[in-house]
Formats: structure tokens, C-alpha cells, sequence
């Protein structure tokens, strides 16, 4: 058994992040990784995707994107050599190839089992990502066995389907980048519209993300909203990152060819059954745009943008199809592949610890999950920006000092950590 002052479960952004603070302050400690650095990136996204987030907002503590194309969007080849490289200037030992089976609480820390041995710590923090398992409702289950079902974990590219028309589940921002891309593959596509957030790509000259930036939005701390579980759930916004900024909402989707229908409601026998509501999904994101809009509007004339930058506009409202679908008879042979785009959610199966509440969820404030057990990289967790690459210094750096304090607390008392 081996023995460490800190363990960081996961060598995507967000465990590199606390690595490099952890080496900061003096804590020796390593860096465990189921496959290698980045690995969700490597083998568990589609081929052609993108970031959503432009170059210059690529940046961890230490390293900033310096290429030639600052409001470009990063492939999933440049973003994995991005962490390579920051990988290969660390400090910390990293473990790659190991998996960690179990998590246990021990007399002053931790005790880790790993498929390559066992490790104790005072602290551990878990960066595995929120994005690990898709969830998928139990109708899958019932699909018809001539129908492909599959999520976007499996999903590489348009020629892995079937021909024929496909059916996407879901309009973030995975169901509208994969409904466009098999739009364009040349299938028909048709897309169930729940719950979204619509989002212009640009906004007055300027990326969103500028905006989201710039006017403090993505700063915004998990104590200082007043619904932080409706937050930490919202969807991710309708945008696509690539060569030519570009809009990406249900109007451009519409506008080629892609069929809009409402949340998917239910499976009986054959005949899938779509509810009645895609007006009113579409209603409340366009209010949720405007308002949004109105605010950024209100920041750049408090300080002093509104007259160096184009004037406003409004995107159009969401045109719905005036009777829109509300069944569809699989065995009619039109849907030929069901892509459940569906949301993800972490897997802490290995986290035998009692911290998670009556649905399973992990609970934390603000990433502080229990006495040397820390959190990285949720939705929301300290800041608005949290899950992104970029949220990864500042809340790094706040949960290593706060670690900083606890470990010099124990010093004092060496039979606790406390919160």
C-alpha cells in the first residue's frame, strides 16, 4: 500500500487543474487515470465535434491557448494535444491505465483500491467528470429490435447508421449539433424538443461567450443564486463551435430540412407518442433569450461598450410547425435509428463514502463533499463556469487552499479533518 497526502481521481481538465495547485502549495500527491489524459475526449465523443467555447477562452492555470486562431474552436485532436502538453509540465506522478474500484473512509483520510494496487491519503478529489454515464430513459429498452438505438457515448459518425431517417432525442447541445451533422449526412432527421436554452453564437459582433464573460455572468457563485439545484440542472445552451460562426438553433435546424417535434412522451407497442408542449418549450427559451439580451444590453451601456459596438438586434422568435407531429409509428419503416441525446451524469459506483442524497446525487457545497474529500469539474459547482475549462483555475485554487487549511488544522488535531 502506498501512501500520499492527496489523490486526484481523473486526468481530464479539471484533475490537471488541481494538480497544478496542489503542486503549488507543497502537497505531494498523484494523479490516478482510468485510461490516459483526456480520456473521455479521446473515446467517447463524436469525430467531428467541437468545443463550444473559442480558443482564447481555452486556458488552465499556468497555460493559455497562444495559436494563430484565438476565436477558433478547438477539435477534439487539438484540445487532447492542448492537455498533453499541460499533462507533460506537471509535477505530480500520473497514473494512467488505473482504474479506481473502491473509495473508503479510513482513520485520518482515505483508503483507494485501484486495478494496480492501493493507495492512502489524507485528502482525495474526484475529477472524473459529470458527463460519464448517458442517461437514458427505460423506454429504450422497448424499442423495436429492428430500430438502432444508441447515445452519443457509441456515436462517431453519420456512416456507422443505418440509412434512413433518424429520430435524435433532445435539443441541447448535443441533440442540435447531431441532428445537424446527420441533416446534412443526408438522412431525415427529426428532433424531440424538450426544455432548452437558445443561444445566438454572436451577439453584436462579438462571441456570446465575450459577453458571458465580460458582464461577470460566469462568475456568478453557487451562494449567490437562489435556485442553485434548477442551476446546476440547466441545459446545455444550443451553440456550435466551428470554421464559420454560425447559429445554431431550431430555426436554422428547420430551415434544413430537420422536423421539430415535442418532448418525447411515451412508447406504445410500435408507435412513439410526442407531447403536445413544443410551442411552449420554444416560447419560454425565447423569453429566457430576450431577457438575457435585455441585461447584456443594460452591462455595455453601464460600462461604456454600447457605443463602440454594433446595435442590438433580436433574434427571431422560434418558428414552430403550426401542427406539429405528435406520433410516429415505427413499424412504418421511416425511423430507422433513435440517437438518445438525453444528458449524461457522473458514475460514482467506486465512492463508498455516504455522500449523496435520496436521489443519488453527490452532495457538496461548493465542491467540499466531506472531511478531505473534495469535488471538480460538476455543473455549477463553485462558479457558473465550473464545468468548463476554463472554471477550472479559480475553483482549483480555492478548494487547494481551503485543503491547505484543513491539512494544517489536523496537524493540530491529527484524528480529523474538518469542513
Amino acid at each position: 500500500m502506498k501512501r500520499v497526502t492527496a489523490v486526484v481521481i481523473g486526468a481530464g481538465h479539471a484533475g490537471l487543474a488541481m494538480s497544478h495547485h496542489l503542486a503549488r502549495h507543497g502537497i505531494d500527491h498523484v494523479v490516478l487515470e482510468r485510461g490516459e489524459v483526456a480520456n473521455a475526449w479521446r473515446h467517447e465523443r463524436w469525430e467531428s465535434l467541437h468545443l463550444l467555447t473559442p480558443n482564447w477562452q481555452c486556458r488552465l492555470p499556468g497555460q493559455s491557448y497562444a495559436g494563430p486562431e484565438p476565436e477558433g474552436f478547438m477539435s477534439m485532436p487539438e484540445l487532447i494535444a492542448f492537455l498533453d502538453d499541460y499533462a507533460r509540465g506537471l509535477s505530480a506522478p500520473l497514473h494512467t491505465a488505473t482504474e479506481v474500484l473502491t473509495l473508503r473512509q479510513v482513520e485520518g483520510g482515505y483508503r483507494i483500491v485501484t486495478n494496480r494496487g492501493e493507495w492512502r491519503c489524507h485528502a482525495a478529489i474526484i475529477a472524473t467528470g459529470a458527463c460519464q454515464l448517458p442517461v437514458v430513459p427505460a423506454m429504450a429498452a422497448a424499442l423495436p429490435p429492428w430500430i438502432m438505438s444508441l447515445t452519443p457515448h457509441a456515436y462517431r459518425r453519420p456512416e456507422q447508421l443505418p440509412e434512413g431517417g433518424v429520430l435524435v432525442i433532445g435539443a441541447s447541445a448535443t441533440g442540435v449539433q447531431l441532428a445537424d451533422e446527420l441533416q446534412r449526412s443526408g438522412r431525415s432527421v427529426t428532433l424531440a424538443v424538450g426544455q432548452h436554452l437558445r443561444l445566438p453564437r454572436r451577439y453584436r459582433g462579438r462571441d456570446i461567450q465575450w459577453w458571458l464573460e465580460h458582464a461577470g455572468l460566469l462568475d456568478q457563485r453557487f451562494d449567490e443564486v437562489e435556485d442553485l439545484a434548477r442551476a446546476r440542472r440547466q441545459p446545455s445552451p444550443q451553440l456550435l463551435g466551428s470554421a464559420t460562426p454560425e447559429d445554431l438553433d431550431l430555426n436554422a435546424l428547420s430551415e434544413r430540412g430537420v422536423r421539430l417535434v415535442g418532448r418525447l412522451a411515451g412508447l406504445v407497442g410500435t408507435r412513439l407518442q410526442f407531447s403536445g408542449s413544443l410551442a411552449v418549450h420554444c416560447t419560454a427559451a425565447d423569453l429566457k433569450l430576450a431577457r438575457l439580451l435585455d441585461n447584456l444590453d443594460a452591462w455595455a451601456i453601464a460600462h461604456g461598450w454600447h457605443e463602440a459596438l454594433p446595435a442590438p438586434e433580436r433574434p427571431a422568435p422560434t418558428r414552430v410547425p403550426p401542427r406539429p407531429c405528435l406520433g410516429l409509428d415505427l413499424a412504418a419503416g421511416e425511423i430507422k435509428t433513435v440517437l438518445w441525446a438525453t444528458g449524461f451524469r457522473p458514475d460514482f459506483r467506486w465512492l463508498q463514502v455516504p455522500v449523496f442524497d435520496a436521489r443519488g446525487r453527490l452532495r457538496h457545497e461548493g465542491g467540499v463533499v466531506a472531511p478531505g474529500l473534495y469535488a471538480m469539474g460538476l455543473p455549477f459547482m463553485r462558479r457558473r463556469k465550473s464545468g468548463a475549462i476554463h472554471g477550472a483555475d479559480d475553483d482549483a485554487a480555492e478548494l487547494s487552499a481551503h485543503l491547505v487549511a484543513q491539512l494544517a488544522l489536523r496537524q493540530r488535531s491529527p484524528s480529523i479533518l474538518t469542513n
